[in-house]
């Protein structure tokens, strides 16, 4: 859940102790595979053109993996202009956080779906809070689509810096946010949406030299939230372990285990139109 204080970006209270590190295991260019367009996206037939090859396709939009990763960029998804350029601070987070949007569980897997997920953030963020841009870095959809979210995201983690972003308040200057679309105070977590969020934790605890057990951690960790929900947050611990193992050389551990499940029915557009995505329930 995104939620931050109304000044946006960096609210000027710098993390103390020491940098948590990590010496990745496992080999891996943070930042390759990565498509840019300058044209407006805003269905599903635009996935054929984004294809990084068979082997990372996945259904109708391609696949993200941390040796390899894709990330569809703010152009791809026709993100607006932010009011200004995010702050880009020149060293790493040591955190990552794990969000829940605490939108409705759609049953839509589509990049349609995906993009307008990000577009709808992002005018929810812009308009009704008042903020420069989308809050988090980067987005997952309830399909396994990942996205860029705040401006200048995707080139700070490839150059090892930090796009501050509005996802924690007090800690934005320290953290990168990953909001996981869905609401999983009760729900199950859905087997792609898992998946991506082991291989997107792998490639940020490789970029910035991070060690799991350490850096990936809840929003409620740091703010009066029941963000990123009690099913979610019950499984950071998995999390934690899953991507540990990827970095020492074990990719099978990134599959997601029998809890995960089917997404479970109720809330959300079913169909691969555009869909409709209800306010956000928790700004606290």
């Amino acid at each position: 859940m995104l939620i931050a204080h109304s000044g946006d970006g960096a609210d000027g209270r710098e993390r103390g102790g020491p940098q948590v590190t990590r010496r990745a295991l496992i080999g891996g260019v943070v930042g390759t595979g990565l498509l840019t367009m300058s044209s407006s996206v805003q269905n599903v037939a635009m996935a054929d053109e984004l294809s990084a090859g068979p082997d990372f396709r996945v259904g109708d939009h391609v696949a993200f993996r941390a040796d390899a990763p894709h990330v569809y960029t703010r152009a791809q998804w026709n993100a607006r202009s932010p009011r200004r350029p995010a702050k880009v601070l020149d060293r790493p987070p040591d955190r990552i956080i794990v969000h829940h949007t605490a939108t409705a569980n759609s049953k839509n897997r589509s990049l349609g779906h995906a993009f307008a997920l990000s577009r709808f953030i992002q005018n929810f963020h812009m308009d009704k809070n008042g903020w420069d841009d989308t809050g988090q870095q980067l987005t997952i959809s309830r399909g396994g689509i990942v996205m860029e979210g705040r401006n200048r995201s995707l080139k700070a983690v490839r150059a090892g810096d930090l796009a501050v972003g509005a996802q924690v308040l007090h800690h934005n200057d320290h953290t990168i946010g990953i909001e996981n679309e869905g609401t999983y105070t009760k729900k199950r977590v859905p087997d792609p949406l898992w998946d991506s969020l082991v291989e997107v934790c792998v490639w940020l605890c490789q970029a910035y030299d991070l060690e799991p057990s350490e850096a990936i951690i809840g929003h409620r960790d740091y703010n009066n939230t029941a963000c990123p929900g009690d099913v979610l947050y019950a499984r950071l611990p998995k999390l934690r372990r899953s991507v540990a193992a990827r970095l020492d050389g074990s990719p099978s551990s990134a599959g997601s285990p029998s809890t995960g499940g089917s997404p479970s029915p109720g809330g959300g557009a079913g169909g691969q139109g555009m869909p409709v995505f209800p306010p956000f329930d928790d700004f606290g």
